[in-house]
Parts: C-alpha cells; structure tokens; sequence
C-alpha cells in the first residue's frame, strides 16, 4: 500500500531542487496497469510525447495544463481528467503532483 500524500511530499520536495524541476516513481505496475506519481516544480514541464492507449491524470497537489497542438485543459488539485489520445505535455502552473494512472498492452 502507498500513501499517496506522503508521496507526494517527498517527490515535491525532490522536484524543487532538481535540476530539471520534476522527480517521478512507479507506484504500481500490473501487467498492464501503471500508475505513477510525477512531481513538477512551478514552470516545469514534460515536453510533448505520446500518447498511452488509455490513461488518466489526477491532481494530488497544485495546477498543470495539459497540452496537444493547440488544445489545452487547465486541472487543480483534486481534479481527474482523461489524457489526450495524440501527442501532449504537461505543465506546471504551480508546484504540484499528479498520478497519472495508464494501460499498456
């Protein structure tokens, strides 16, 4: 079992003195299910990759947007919203935390 607030302490507190502002770690893998806490300092981002299969984003801590071309969808904390199904990013408004739940076959 995990304690997603503690998680998300700790990986925030890494992110901030990162040098590229974020820290992540799997916190469960299953056969095809992963999900993992991602912690991005303030202004940071994860550039615009590919999409999984299926995927949803939750945010435990902060504001992020979620980019793909020229769509974006702004969620705070306590918000859960499906992960665009083309290429996106995400970025930081603020420090904040996310668990991004995906399934890979």
């Amino acid at each position: 079992m995990h304690d997603l607030a503690t998680l998300a302490d700790n990986h925030l507190a890494k992110a901030r003195v990162d040098a590229h502002g974020r820290s992540a770690e799997v916190v469960l893998h299953d056969t095809y299910l992963r999900q993992t806490v991602i912690a991005l300092a303030s202004g940071c981002a994860l550039d615009e990759h590919n999409a999984p299969p299926a995927a949803s984003l939750q945010v435990l801590r902060g504001r992020v947007r979620i980019t793909a071309g020229e769509a974006s969808n702004d969620l705070a904390t306590g918000q859960l919203s499906g992960v665009p199904k083309v290429r996106h990013g995400l970025l930081a408004l603020e420090d904040a935390v996310v668990l991004l739940t995906a399934v890979n076959p």
